[in-house]
């Protein structure tokens, strides 16, 4: 269930409405998943490596590697989708 591994592992900086501003999110500059531009920004093969690998701005991590299956990223991600206005 998408909804369920995104509220348990991503909502905490990215927010259950995906805009990004908590107050995690604010600090580590997570991107507004409402906004259709961002979306279509990034592909989901993109948004797949980034969870499954994290990610980093110079040596800050920004996003640590995720341990999910790949089903449970594939299904985020999908979730993620929906915040899309």
């Amino acid at each position: 269930d998408g909804k369920a591994v995104y509220t348990e592992h991503c909502a905490k900086c990215h927010g259950a409405d995906g805009k990004g501003d908590t107050k995690m999110g604010q600090k580590l500059g997570a991107r507004d998943y409402t906004d259709a531009t961002v979306q279509a920004s990034l592909t989901d093969e993109q948004a797949f490596k980034s969870i499954k690998e994290g990610m980093k701005k110079g040596d800050k991590t920004l996003m640590r590697p995720s341990d999910l299956p790949d089903a449970d990223i594939k299904a985020s991600v999908e979730y993620m989708r929906t915040f899309k206005k």
